[in-house]
């Protein structure tokens, strides 16, 4: 249960919002109806969302993965469940999508997928650990262009699952209602 409770979604912008959330996912998210209480603060994801939905300089499926790691890691389930949604909704690999949380013992990723999750990783550890190697691997792969929008990508989606943990936002299981295999399990944390 969310540590800020559901606000009263109303007035036409609010049902116009809430059509659309049942039809791009089926039913209002939390996050929605915990952020109705404050609307800039709601215009501002909504804005920033909208806006990241224009960039093409880096590949669907990379920052789909790099937000997934990200979600893995926080341990943000809502997002992982978003995003396992989204990658089946929107066309992107599946099967990838659902080893992200185990991604190092997975062996579907190709090397530079592989490179974008430890990426995404290295970005979201405080303080971040992005080694001048793997930048300029990726700078290689990806150009300039690329690799800067999968670095906002990654910060954004830290700013998400961090907002939604703290928040104490959970899965609400979209990913069950289109019939998708569960998310693989992450390997147990090594205390050594």
């Amino acid at each position: 249960m969310a540590r800020i409770p559901d606000a009263t979604i109303t007035g036409i912008y609010g049902a116009l919002v809430k059509r659309m959330a049942r039809k791009l996912l089926g039913e209002v998210p939390e996050p929605l109806a915990v952020t109705w209480h404050h609307r800039k603060v709601l215009g501002f994801s909504f804005s920033m969302a909208r806006r990241m939905r224009t960039w093409d300089r880096c590949d669907a499926d990379l920052k789909s993965f790099a937000h997934m790691a990200v979600a893995s890691q926080v341990g943000c389930g809502f997002c992982l469940d978003l995003g396992y949604f989204h990658a089946h909704n929107e066309g992107l690999d599946v099967a990838k999508a659902r080893e992200v949380p185990r991604w190092r013992e997975s062996d579907v990723f190709t090397p530079l997928e592989r490179d974008v999750l430890e990426y995404a990783e290295a970005m979201t550890r405080t303080p971040t650990a992005v080694t001048d190697e793997l930048s300029a691997r990726l700078l290689e792969a990806l150009g300039a262009a690329g690799l800067l929008e999968l670095t906002t990508t990654v910060a954004v989606a830290n700013l998400m699952t961090r907002t939604n943990t703290a928040i104490g936002i959970e899965s609400q299981e979209f990913s069950a209602s289109c019939g998708l295999e569960p998310l693989a399990a992450a390997p147990a944390a090594s205390t050594a």
